[in-house]
């Protein structure tokens, strides 16, 4: 059964959806993770965060290839196997538009909040929540059969939410994230954070309060 504990050098964990599957692999001295998204009918995948250690990914991607590659924030631990992947797939990209400027390889698709990223039949709504980064993005699949589910880059983690550097960028983060995701979606959402372990918004909801006042 799926749990996500993933570890660097350690094989994939696969979470079977109803129409999509989805694929953590951690990668590279950061613990990141990337995330392949399968849909079942169409078998079209989505590689979130081409992050570290190519060959890796590549043996994730297996003979499909890639449809798209989503950078989910301009932080270089996301994108270091960014140009190996787009060399070797040919896939086109997509980032934030606020975000792209700092990812040197081009982004060919410029996302914003409310777009639309398609994995065969299965769509991802795009939520933008600036504070981490000025543009960085999570990934929501509205799972018709289930749960939410939902990837979250380094913008909310067990436990906090990602890394701000001003008093007015936590703000700004907790401000979106819980506008746009603990207002919005129930508890038993599935979270596929940038590094570490998954949760789910109703493990993380009673701590909000404690966010706010340690700030981080």
């Amino acid at each position: 059964m799926y749990n996500g504990r993933v570890t660097v050098g350690g094989p994939a964990d696969v979470h079977e959806l109803a129409r999509l599957l989805v694929s953590k692999l951690a990668v590279g001295p950061y613990d990141n993770n990337c995330y392949l998204l399968r849909c079942r009918r169409t078998g079209t995948q989505v590689l979130v965060d081409a992050a570290a250690e190519p060959d890796r990914i590549m043996d994730l991607i297996g003979p499909d290839g890639i449809s798209l590659i989503v950078t989910t924030h301009r932080h270089p631990d996301h994108w270091q196997a960014l140009a190996d992947i787009v060399e070797r797939t040919g896939a086109p990209t997509a980032a934030h538009v606020d975000d792209a400027p700092g990812i040197p390889v081009p982004t060919d698709i410029l996302l914003e909040d409310g777009d639309t990223v398609d994995v065969g039949e299965c769509p991802l709504e795009v939520i933008h929540l600036v504070g981490h980064t000025p543009g960085s993005v999570a990934l929501l699949y509205d799972d018709p059969d289930g749960p939410p589910h939902l990837i979250t880059g380094d913008c909310l983690f067990p436990g906090g939410l990602g890394k701000t550097t001003q008093p007015e960028a936590f703000e700004s983060l907790y401000r979106d994230v819980t506008g746009k995701i603990f207002d919005r979606l129930p508890d038993e959402t599935w979270v596929y954070p940038g590094h570490g372990w998954d949760t789910t918004i109703g493990q993380e909801r009673p701590q909000l309060a404690d966010w706010y006042e340690r700030k981080w």
